[in-house]
């Protein structure tokens, strides 16, 4: 399996360069995509068949590249299986998206050659097996991401998107090898083998834990490494910001799971302080963010944060289970975190193709410029509806499921003995309860502005839908958010080995349980019944339909529609995006955003109109993020100087440093 894995992945490898000979024709998008189309799908079976078959053998292989002493190292196990799934599942559906969305791009020969190489380099980092190979997979992924978020260099919010894009990429890839280089210490030995068996004192394991936060979360999205995200994702052609979006995010996740769950050996208590303290606000403020903004994908973009949030916060919950000995309690709190990273991998990558289509339709990604396009898109609408409710954790849908899980572990916080977690971890419930019903909110919005009312612009008016290859990648998507909300015991017992391999148990199995009901602990305590939610749904609305339509009277009234207050027939006078946020931005706008309103009324009798000026400042890029530019700015300005010495001076400069390198070493 691991060779056929390697073939599959060496196949995109040689597809990037045959795509630059592609671009030029005619039918290079669709040989590349459709290619990357069969080498996913290929992937994701072999991910798949590892997964389901708990009594097969893990698979490694050692090939003759890389550094020449180690070689290069793959293998895959239960955790990488899964994330080889997320990671081979979404590039297949991006790939089928692109097979008709990527005949509207305009430079090509920008795209194509980057595309199956980035699908290749996050299937690489899944696969890698020591530490040389999976920073440079790593680092691969980060570029070849780079290159497709500049694909269109003619706008200059894409240059600036890149710029920070790369600058928080290298800093992440740096505090990786950092983390790895403590992890190896003096020994040399860069195999996961040999880092796994080498248990480190706590001491040094706490550091990496750090580092591993510090690089992975930056890739994630933590906050508040997350500035580069809602700049770069929306960037990028809308295929490839579902793979940033969907995938890559748990690539990130993926790398942490690795070296915190799996290279460290057995947690501390406080190592879930850390998680917890970063996850639940990066949650609460990744959707106020989200809530806030008019551009539909940089909501999306914002969303992935607060998502992301919610799997950190997972992921503490087990490590602070496990560190007090709560196995069973641990494998529900992981479950549910890699559980949502497979529904938010679903479900945002269904968005990010609706948006997507929306852009190709419109050419409009400003929500303010939308409105009424359920008449014209309307099997978008339907598979747009379908996300919006999955991503708001509503039932019957995926989304509820994990979240669901993830509470269920929240209120079993009182058998920890720590109060430190005892107090936490209420707290941090609180701001994931928060930040679900701002995500219910704000996707009311993004659906209710985009979609309903009557078009506001000339462009909404003359949308039509997309094409049938994007239609059916959306709606693929939309029928596994329900499938994972109606039938969710099929996945939670699919994790089951990856629990098992992490955190020494798993949850109880669920295929067994009647009616498909889904038990995390004990049925005395909770449970929930998908199927039977989602038939109740269907038969309520049934009889309700039914009713409405047979008992009502037939007779014809005539009256005024509902104006809303509103007599005037101008769109204009529907709410708007922003007014929608209002109210939420007056209750937090002070605290997080600095915002601040100004209105100008004109003076009795004037004809002029009454404006009303929104000021919002972004607390984390200008407190922290703009003064080391400064600094950074003000310094290399200084060394500057240095380019332009002469060649004495610069003989003088490599005698001083050979100088003190020699009195370094003498010490």
């Amino acid at each position: 399996m691991i060779q056929a894995a390697l073939w599959a992945v060496a196949v995109l490898l040689a597809l990037a360069p045959v795509a630059i000979a592609l671009s030029q024709t005619a039918r290079g998008s669709l040989i590349v995509y459709g290619a990357s189309l069969v080498v996913s799908t290929g992937l994701c079976a072999i991910a798949l068949v590892i997964l389901l078959d708990p009594a097969r053998p893990v698979t490694a292989i050692v090939l003759p590249i890389g550094l020449p002493w180690l070689g290069a190292h793959f293998r895959i196990d239960a955790l990488s299986a899964f994330f080889l799934v997320v990671v081979n599942f979404g590039g297949a559906a991006a790939s089928l998206y692109a097979l008709g969305y990527g005949r509207h791009e305009t430079e090509p020969g920008r795209v194509l050659p980057f595309y199956p190489a980035y699908l290749a380099a996050m299937n690489i980092v899944v696969l890698a097996d020591d530490a040389f190979s999976f920073l440079v997979a790593w680092e691969f992924m980060s570029l070849t991401s780079w290159a497709l978020v500049v694909s269109n260099h003619r706008d200059p919010e894409n240059l600036r998107a890149g710029y920070v894009y790369l600058l928080m990429a290298g800093f992440g890839t740096l505090v990786l090898l950092l983390a790895f280089g403590v992890l190896t210490g003096g020994s040399g030995a860069y195999d996961f083998a040999a880092i796994r068996a080498a248990h480190e004192t706590p001491a040094v394991a706490g550091v990496v834990l750090l580092l591993a936060l510090l690089g992975a979360g930056s890739k994630a999205g933590l906050v508040p490494l997350h500035v580069w995200l809602p700049l770069a994702h929306p960037a990028a052609p809308s295929h490839v910001s579902g793979l940033m979006s969907g995938v890559m995010t748990k690539v990130a996740v993926y790398g942490f799971v690795r070296i915190v769950f799996d290279l460290l050996g057995a947690p501390e208590w406080w190592w879930s302080m850390v998680l917890l303290a970063i996850g639940g606000p990066t949650a609460a403020l990744g959707v106020l963010y989200a809530l806030m903004q008019r551009d539909l994908k940089r909501v999306l973009a914002y969303s992935t944060i607060e998502n992301i949030g919610i799997i950190f916060t997972g992921l503490g919950l087990a490590l602070a289970f496990k560190a007090e000995g709560s196995d069973v309690i641990a494998a529900l709190a992981f479950t549910a975190a890699l559980l949502h990273v497979l529904n938010h991998a679903l479900f945002k990558s269904l968005l990010f193709f609706g948006a997507g289509a929306v852009l190709t339709a419109t050419g409009e990604r400003d929500m303010e410029k939308l409105g009424g396009l359920i008449h014209r898109m309307p099997q978008t609408a339907v598979v747009m509806l379908v996300g919006c409710i999955a991503i708001s954790a509503l039932p019957p849908f995926n989304g509820f499921v994990s979240e669901w899980l993830t509470f269920q572990a929240i209120l079993l916080s009182p058998h920890l003995p720590s109060w430190g977690l005892k107090l936490i971890i209420p707290a941090v419930g609180g701001l994931l309860a928060l930040a679900a019903a701002l995500a219910a909110a704000c996707f009311v919005k993004v659906f209710g502005i985009g979609f309903l009312g009557r078009p506001r612009t000339a462009e909404a008016a003359q949308a039509k839908e997309v094409d049938g290859f994007s239609l059916a990648a959306m709606m693929l998507l939309a029928a596994l958010c329900l499938i994972g909300g109606v039938l969710p015991g099929l996945f939670i017992d699919a994790l089951a080995p990856v629990a098992n391999a992490m955190v020494g148990n798993s949850m109880p199995h669920q295929s067994s349980v009647p009616w498909f009901t889904i038990v995390p602990i004990a049925e005395s305590r909770s449970s929930y019944d998908g199927l039977l939610v989602f038939a109740f749904m269907l038969l309520s609305g049934s009889i309700a339909s039914v009713a409405i339509h047979r008992l009502a009277s037939d007779r014809v009234r005539r009256a005024p529609a509902w104006d809303c207050g509103f007599p005037d027939d101008s769109p204009a006078i529907q709410y708007t995006a922003s007014s929608f946020s209002q109210p939420i931005r007056r209750v937090f706008g002070t605290l997080v955003f600095g915002a601040r309103e100004v209105g100008e009324m004109p003076p009795p009798g004037s004809a002029a109109t009454a404006r009303l000026t929104v000021v919002m400042h972004d607390l984390i890029w200008e407190g922290f993020y703009a003064p080391i530019a400064k600094v950074v700015g003000f310094a290399t300005l200084r060394i500057n100087v240095l380019q332009f010495l002469t060649i004495r001076r610069y003989l003088t400069l490599v005698f001083v440093a050979l100088v003190l390198l020699l009195v370094v070493l003498s010490l």
